[in-house]
This record gives structure tokens, sequence and C-alpha cells, in this order.
């Protein structure tokens, strides 16, 4: 089996891989490159490939960047089946549509500046895909993928497997042949205070593995939650909003359940709580529906008939301009709001109404791009540029990188041991992070290698001499610490 990938190669973004075996082509995942600039002008590349052509396409979760621009394959004319699960085709649904609806905002948001400033209409770039595109694409998902179970997809046998990432993620073993490939997508952390665990996986010849965060361990949950406990109380104290950006999918419950069980057990004060993200109230609701994959205590109060995601001074904030009006609530109030990197969204508008003043707190829990907005507030910068204004950055913020959904390096390490002695190749995660995890991988006596940007692999062929693709020159060391996606 061949594999080519056209992100989240070299980089943590923009998941699309092309695998190809017997002259049939299988797309895995097809996700948005989030984050700088550079990264995001990918988006409009030309895709490398016939996008009728393709076989198949198989999604491993709904999380944008592994399932952003599948809206535009179908307009570049995809019009065959994209399997999922279930829950991820519900989630996908939340997911794309929001994601319509930023980009025609945004588009015409830009084309009223442009008029202004006398610029040709077609000098502003168009929206990615509308929802009329969307509309076309979830009429394409096929959600009949089963954990445990085997279909068949373009002549290979896939068994999708708990992933334990979000809702309905899964990894999928692929086989064609005598060959066995693991597609990892990416991995739950296995302290979640959400999901179950991933489950183990059988033997492979070979596993394309996320590495988001193979370099490090999370702190154990109950650091974590004492840790996000006294970042609560300390914010209160200091009088002013408390700034919490938040992922839609997975974060944003498992933070709301959190801080409900911090106030019910009277270890933090009961101050509002404003959920200011539709995207993140919508894809609530979905976890009514499959708390079956949420861990025990979760799931009990779901069956119960309880939400355990409702904390007792909890406000949904529907509209822009009741979320605008929050900036004007007077005193200490939690503030949940999209997205998690800053990058856009509602936590762009309280980040320039709040980010300057002494009283306010941020407090980060999700993974943050070192080139972006949160990347860069997160690792001491003292002024940003929030919507087009300069903003000091005086509020006390707290990075707490505990609640990560994805797997640490000893949860990767326990998902190979079950794998047998595969050939490991790396996805999903920053140059030099992949780098120091391929020594962790020779002393397990497992080959290791990173995935090219763009260039074909063999996935059972012996690999690169040093683990590094021919030409590639490694990056200095990030510096600072951030949370997780």
């Amino acid at each position: 089996m061949q594999l080519q990938s056209f992100g989240a190669a070299l980089t943590v973004t923009g998941s699309m891989h092309l695998l190809t075996s017997g002259g049939r082509q299988v797309l895995i995942d097809c996700g948005l490159f989030q984050g700088n600039d550079d990264l995001e002008a990918r988006n409009r590349e030309p895709l490398p490939f016939d996008a009728a052509g393709l076989d198949g396409v198989i999604l491993t979760h709904a999380h944008l960047d592994h399932v952003g621009r599948l809206p535009l394959l179908v307009k570049l004319g995809y019009r065959g089946p994209v399997h999922c699960t279930e829950p991820t085709a519900a989630l996908a649904e939340t997911v794309l549509l929001d994601s319509a609806r930023l980009q025609v905002d945004g588009y015409r948001h830009d084309l009223r500046r442009a008029r202004r400033q006398g610029i040709p209409d077609e000098q502003v770039p168009p929206p990615l895909y509308d929802e009329e595109d969307v509309h076309r694409t979830l009429a394409l998902l096929r959600p009949a993928l089963r954990f445990g179970e085997t279909t068949r997809v373009a002549g290979l046998r896939v068994t999708p497997h708990r992933a334990g990432h979000i809702l309905g993620s899964a990894y999928l073993l692929i086989e064609s042949g005598d060959a066995r490939v693991i597609m990892s997508g990416d991995l739950g952390n296995r302290e979640s205070g959400l999901q179950l665990d991933f489950t183990p996986p059988p033997p492979a010849d070979a596993v394309v593995l996320e590495s988001t965060y193979a370099n490090r361990t999370h702190r154990p949950w109950a650091a974590t939650l004492a840790e996000f406990r006294d970042a609560l109380r300390g914010a209160v104290r200091q009088g002013g909003k408390i700034l919490i950006p938040s992922f839609a999918i997975e974060r944003t419950q498992t933070i709301l359940h959190t801080i409900k069980n911090l106030m019910d057990a009277g270890e933090v004060p009961r101050i509002p709580v404003f959920l200011d993200s539709p995207m993140a109230a919508r894809a609530t609701h979905e976890y009514f529906e499959y708390g079956d994959e949420l861990i025990p205590a979760v799931r009990d109060t779901l069956q119960a008939g309880e939400d355990p995601f409702r904390p007792g001074t909890l406000h949904v904030v529907p509209t822009s301009a009741e979320s605008q009006r929050i900036n004007r609530y007077d005193g200490p109030a939690i503030i949940l709001a999209g997205n998690g990197m800053m990058t856009g969204g509602r936590i762009q508008h309280h980040l320039k109404h709040h980010l300057w003043k002494p009283s306010t707190s941020l407090i980060s829990v999700s993974y943050q791009s070192p080139s972006s907005l949160g990347g860069r507030i997160v690792t001491g910068a003292d002024h940003v540029r929030v919507m087009g204004e300069e903003i000091a950055v005086r509020a006390h913020v707290y990075t707490i990188g505990g609640f990560s959904a994805h797997a640490d390096q000893d949860d990767l390490l326990a998902f190979l041991a079950t794998a047998g002695t595969p050939h490991v190749w790396l996805v999903h995660g920053e140059p030099d992070v992949m780098e120091s995890f391929l020594p962790v991988l020779a002393e397990r006596g497992l080959k290791g290698d990173l995935v090219p940007d763009r260039q074909p692999v063999d996935l059972t062929g012996p690999g690169y001499p040093d683990g590094r693709p021919a030409g590639f020159t490694a990056p200095p060391p990030r510096s600072g610490s951030h949370g997780g996606e």
C-alpha cells in the first residue's frame, strides 16, 4: 500500500492521506488547514489528484482539520461515498455548516472593506464553499461504520476501532491482500475526563500514527483538576472576566462538566457561566445520543436523565448581539467561546474587550499552534493583533495542558504495544516533536519514519535510513507550552 499525505505531514493540521492499493485510491480524511496565513493558504491550492477519480473517502472523526475540505472535494467533482461512524456524520453536519457560514460571513465582510478601499471585487478571495456545497456533501455521507465490524471500501477491508478522541472517532485497520495497515486518525488521552479509552489495536505491518504530543506526557487527571480549580479561584479573586477559549467538540463539554462538578462540590464560587458558542451548544446535544462512548460517570448521569454539562449558573448565548452584551456585564464571569486557538470566532471579541485589563484572566485549555494568536499569547507576547487592532496582553494567563484530547507519549507507546512490530510512520505532529520520538521508537525495536509532505511512500517498504525524508532539515525546538486539541 502506498501513501501520499497532502495535509498533516510535517504539521499538525489539514489531515488528508491518499491510500493507493491495487490501482484503487481511497482518501483518509479531508481536513482544513488551520493556523497561520501560510498554512491556511494551502486550503486554496489545487488538489494534486483527481477528486472525481477517487474510489472512496473514509473519515476518522469530525474535527474541522479532518473534514473541513470535504465540501471542496465535492465542488471539484467527487460523487462517491464518504464512510464514517454515525456520531461522526452527526457532528460533521454541525462542523461543516458552521465552517461554511463563517467563510461566507468573512467573505462579505472582506468584500465591504475592499469596496470602501476601492479594491475590485475579483481581488477578494471567495469562500472555499457555502452551505449549498455542504448539503451536497452531507448527502454523500454513509454512516455505517461500526466499531469492530469489517466493511469493504473500494476492495479494501476496513475495520474501525474506538480511538477515544471525540465522539465517533475511529482508527482504521485497513487490509489489502496480506498487508495490514493502521491509520490512527487522532488518538485519545487515556485519562480523558469524558471519552472511554481507545481499543488496543491488533498486530499490523505498518501504523500511520499521529504524534501531536509524542514528546511529552500529560499531567495526571487529578493534578489537572486541581490546577484548573486553583486557576478559577485565582481568576475570581482578580474580579474580572474569565475567558476560556475552547474547541466546540469534546473540549467544551469536558470543561462544562468539570465546572459543574467543581461548583456542585463547593470548590469554586457559583459565578455566571456563559457558553458563547452556538456550535458547541448544538454539538453538546449529540452527547446525549451517543453517551455509550463516554466514561461511566458521565454515561450514568445521562442515563439517569440528568445533564452533566450544565452548571447551575449556565447561560447559553445564541446571538452575536447577546454575545456583545456579555462585555457589559459587571463582575466576574466565565466565558467559554470558540475557537480554541483564538484564530476566529466569538472569543476574539472578548479578547479585544478584556485582554488588556489586569483584572481579566485567560485560561488556555486547548492546543495552541505556535504561530496562532493563542500560541503567541500563551508564550508571553506583550501585544497581539486582534480583529485588526493591536491589543496589550495584561490579563493573567493560565495554561492547562492536562485537558488534552490527544494521546501523549505514554499513550502512543501503549497503543503500539499490542500492534506487534509495525513500521511506524509519523504524521500530525510538529517536525521537532516527531524527530524526538524516533529514538524512543528505536529503543523499543520499532522502525520510525516521518511522512513527507506530498511525496509517496511505500508503507510496508524500508523507509528512510535515519527516519527523515530526503532534504529534511530539522527546525529549532519550539519554546513554550500549550494545551491539547
